[in-house]
């Protein structure tokens, strides 16, 4: 399916999602994100952040990419290609992240298992291209897997928070109060058929992504809108989807891991299983595994927003950086995720922060910033 034409700002030609109109209409703040124009915000930020903390959100994520892989070995060829075991029934997803020989992250992926014999991989919108030609160029089983690029097949939605159950349930067969955690399931939503619906989210919330035919995406928008009203929902920008994933602690790719960060490092350890058969990037991580040289913590900053790229001083001198950092709208106060040397991410610990030349204090604090209570 072709793309929609590219809009043209300052920044060049942009490429636009099936829901552009949609979100053109809804009055959103566009932005260039990655090439993508998107929505960045519609009513405001805080107040997009704690509609989905409260109530419901609706998100467009159809910039992100979708790969599948067909064939009698494709769970071996994928097994490949990822860090964890992807030993998961049918009808089930999984978080993984796909490795350079090196042990640095190629990228973080969500694999859902059709079948033993059909996997759909969801990439990362920035890594959509990078993603697909590594997994074709490092295919172990190339006439017995296939990998094909179905990105602008698809539109994406997500539905996030307390209402995200009730507002699709009143769109479709499917019993999605009994899909599990990372579980999934096919079905027509809204009248229109060939749906998968995926209970994942980037938010910290329960709640669902639906992928649904690029064509159908605008119908579908306006349905889960109307589904959605008795229930709180409104549209939400890129803005919100940032402070709501920071907040639950949940990386993002180009800030917090990249080809240069290992799993070990980023604390995604438990992605990686060591005692499956041989993995791309499993003999560099196997001699890594004991002593990395860094670890990604968690930080509550003292009196000051700590950004992506600032400072960690240790003894006075620069020992790491921010990933990433914002106020906490639910919390309210400055939280932050950053590399250190190992050993000095103990949980109370203090650390200073070079924040536009003056020093923040801030705090280690363990696990996610924010917990859904229900």
């Amino acid at each position: 399916m072709a793309d929609h034409p590219p809009s043209a700002d300052s920044a060049g030609a942009l490429r636009r999602t099936p829901l552009f109109d949609a979100h053109v209409a809804a009055g959103a703040r566009l932005i260039d994100f990655g090439g993508w124009h998107l929505p960045v915000q519609y009513e405001g930020t805080l107040a997009e952040h704690a509609r989905v903390r409260s109530q419901v959100g609706l998100f467009d994520v159809s910039h992100m990419g979708e790969v599948r892989v067909r064939g009698p070995r494709a769970l071996a060829a994928v097994q490949h290609l990822v860090t964890n075991s992807v030993d998961i029934p049918d009808g089930m997803a999984q978080y993984t992240v796909m490795c350079h020989p090196s042990g640095g992250i190629v990228d973080d992926l969500i694999v859902y298992r059709i079948g033993p014999e059909e996997l759909l991989i969801c990439v990362n919108a920035a890594n959509r291209a990078k993603d697909f030609a590594w997994m074709v160029a490092n295919n172990p089983f190339p006439g017995d897997a296939v990998f094909t690029d179905e990105g602008d097949d698809w539109a994406q939605l997500a539905v996030q928070g307390r209402g995200a159950v009730p507002t699709l349930a009143a769109l479709t067969p499917v019993d999605v109060s009994a899909i599990p955690y990372y579980g999934h399931a096919a079905g027509p939503v809204a009248g229109i058929d060939g749906c998968l619906i995926a209970r994942t989210g980037y938010t910290g919330e329960d709640g669902f992504e639906i992928f649904v035919p690029a064509g159908a995406a605008m119908d579908l928008w306006a349905a889960l809108v109307r589904a959605g009203a008795p229930h709180g929902l409104a549209p939400i920008g890129l803005g919100a989807r940032d402070t709501l994933r920071l907040e639950a602690r949940m990386s993002l790719y180009g800030n917090d891991i990249d080809d240069t960060t290992t799993p070990w490092e980023a604390n995604l350890g438990w992605t990686v299983k060591m005692d499956k058969p041989d993995f791309i990037g499993k003999a560099a991580l196997a001699a890594s595994r004991a002593a990395p040289a860094r670890s990604l913590i968690g930080l509550v900053v003292d009196g000051r927003i700590a950004r992506h790229g600032h400072v960690v001083l240790i003894d006075g001198a620069p020992a790491g950086l921010i990933t990433s950092g914002s106020r906490s709208p639910t919390r309210g106060d400055n939280i932050a995720l950053a590399y250190v040397p190992r050993g000095h991410g103990k949980p109370g610990s203090t650390l200073l922060i070079d924040v536009r030349g003056k020093t923040a204090e801030a705090t280690v604090v363990k696990g996610p910033f924010y917990k859904r209570d229900y």
